[in-house]
């Protein structure tokens, strides 16, 4: 089988292998076990790799490599013209090429490979919208577009469209998720204990920009530290917003109680939250927020925001909290657990059982039986 995979995930060519953002790979490794031949469309760039980085595992890659474009102001959209019309003759070829077309949305490319695959209705194809699939959500005129073509069973045949959460829709659409642990990882966890005067453990795992409310998560320390509760927070991820927070952990005389490490393996991320009472985690956008998911795997609660399909991932309050992203509200939380440690352990232990459910196995039986 030629699978095509059409992505804006910007890839980087570095020690003979193809490198991009490792959650992202990952995923397709687990695709490509089941496939003969991958090529790729997608940008490409010179740039140095990073921890979060992680390299195909098939060997068998044709890359195709396409510029980035923007579809936002004026501008940009006049240099589209100069760019589309090159990748459209791109896609129409590998399309004809391909045995089995796989969409990762939403993104530009993402919309284009909607577009093109219109006039491929016999051709196997999935898509893989890995944003916020809510209707009401706010979203940019360009994923509401590409949604509109994929959900559409007419323009987009044969044509299996996989998203995040239960939603009443065409029968195309399939539910779906993402997984980060194998079964063989599964080991007996006990929820932290939580009680007195002891220091509990927040985590924030993420980019450190206004989407993701990082400065909300520093805001609930400084106000737990004012109000005697001893904590630490770590932060775990890179982004504009981290000098800023810098500074106001500075100001406020939070070094010994924040603590930030940047981007870090994965095994780092696990070890992380396997010592971590509460995940604060108050994103505007998500998909299938793997953090939300890893948290509950290892008995870390998750405090977090009504956004995609985290009600359904938290049971809606049966396996985490979900909480207006204000910092009061977060500390009147954090306090009746402090105050209800058996309604904690209770929750966790929920968690767990539902995250762990959702393994690499399983989604790689998912993926065999999404491609036969």
């Amino acid at each position: 089988m030629k699978f095509l995979v059409i992505s804006h995930v910007t890839h980087t060519f570095y020690d003979g292998k193809y490198w991009a953002y490792g959650p992202y790979i990952r995923e397709m490794n687990i695709w490509t076990k089941n496939i003969d031949e991958l090529l790729i469309i997608a940008p490409l760039n010179n740039k140095t790799i990073t921890a979060i980085d992680f390299p195909y595992s098939f060997s068998k890659i044709e890359f195709r490599k396409v510029p980035s474009f923007d579809l936002i102001g004026f501008k940009h959209i006049l240099l589209s013209f100069i760019t589309v019309p090159w990748i459209i003759i791109k896609l129409v070829s590998a399309m004809r090429e391909a045995d089995h077309i796989h969409l990762r949305c939403p993104g530009n490319m993402g919309l284009l490979g909607a577009i093109v695959q219109v006039f491929f209705p016999h051709k196997k194809k999935t898509a893989k919208y890995a944003g916020n699939w809510d209707w009401n959500s706010v979203q940019p005129w360009t994923y509401r577009f590409q949604q509109r073509i994929i959900r559409n069973t007419f323009l987009s045949r044969n044509m299996q469209v996989l998203v995040y959460g239960q939603w009443q829709e065409t029968k195309n659409i399939k539910p779906f998720f993402t997984a980060s642990y194998s079964e063989k990882e599964i080991t007996q966890t006990i929820p932290r204990r939580i009680y007195g005067n002891q220091p509990i453990n927040l985590i924030f795992i993420g980019g450190l920009h206004d989407g993701k409310r990082p400065l909300l998560s520093l805001e609930v320390v400084k106000k737990l530290i004012e109000e005697q509760i001893p904590c630490t927070m770590h932060f775990y991820g890179d982004g504009p917003q981290k000098s800023m927070m810098g500074e106001y952990r500075f100001i406020n005389q939070l070094q010994n109680t924040v603590f930030f490490h940047g981007n870090v393996s994965p095994k780092e991320v696990k070890l992380a939250l396997q010592k971590s009472h509460f995940l604060v985690f108050f994103s505007k956008s998500e998909g299938w927020p793997k953090v939300v998911a890893e948290a509950m795997f290892w008995g870390c609660l998750p405090l977090t925001s009504a956004v995609s399909c985290i009600p359904h991932m938290l049971g809606n309050g049966e396996r985490g909290d979900i909480i207006e992203p204000e910092v009061n509200i977060i500390i009147e939380k954090i306090k009746y657990y402090l105050s209800n440690p058996f309604a904690y352990y209770t929750k966790c232990d929920c968690a767990m059982k539902w995250s762990r459910e959702f393994t690499l196995e399983k989604f790689e039986n998912e993926i065999i039986k999404l491609l036969n």
